[in-house]
């Protein structure tokens, strides 16, 4: 090869390895979760509050189920491992049933893989139930969590839920994603 073929090649090389290189800013970036001194993990980017709907929105029935939907993106940096979903306005407490707890990937009526969770009610508030995953949810999933209430309240109006999720982690900060609403109505009055 003559030497001005050479130089081409070589020019044309460097200056796509440049280009590469100044254009690397638009390739994601892995998502690295936040840890604080103390060890405490936190989410690097929130999960997102989707959905909070019933199945059934009369007072006194006993067939509701109440779907909970949340998307944890990839720049979350950390999984989902539980989600406390606390009623915090209604003229009465909803019990729920902790055994008929259930979650699955993707939303209602598109369900795909059905995860394993436990769930609690929080000893210190009743007004809280606890879903835990088994194992974790990973970033970039959307997921769904049923619960099963006793029955809708006796008291028609509206119930407000305060969502919160948890990353993975021995000491692990919560982040509040915001509310769901519920609105009972009552077909006697």
């Amino acid at each position: 090869m003559k030497p001005i073929y050479l130089s081409l090649i070589g020019f044309i090389f460097t200056t796509t390895c440049i280009g590469l290189n100044y254009f690397s800013f638009l390739a994601p970036e892995p998502a690295l979760a936040v840890q604080l001194r103390d060890g405490t993990v936190a989410f690097a980017k929130s999960p997102l509050l989707l959905d909070f709907v019933t199945t059934q929105n009369n007072v006194l029935s006993w067939s509701a189920r109440y779907y909970v939907t949340i998307f944890i993106p990839e720049e979350a940096g950390e999984n989902l491992s539980e989600v406390a979903i606390e009623e915090r306005e209604g003229s009465e407490r909803i019990v729920f049933l902790e055994n008929k707890t259930f979650a699955f990937q993707g939303v209602k009526k598109k369900e795909q893989q059905p995860l394993f969770v436990t769930a609690s009610i929080d000893e210190e508030n009743r007004r809280i139930i606890k879903v835990k995953f088994d194992p974790p949810v990973q970033p970039g999933e959307t997921i769904t969590i049923g619960l099963k209430p006793r029955q809708n309240p006796w008291f028609s109006g509206v119930y407000i839920f305060g969502v919160t999720a948890y990353p993975q982690g021995e000491k692990s900060q919560g982040i509040y994603l915001g509310v769901g609403r519920l609105q009972f109505y009552s077909p006697f009055w």
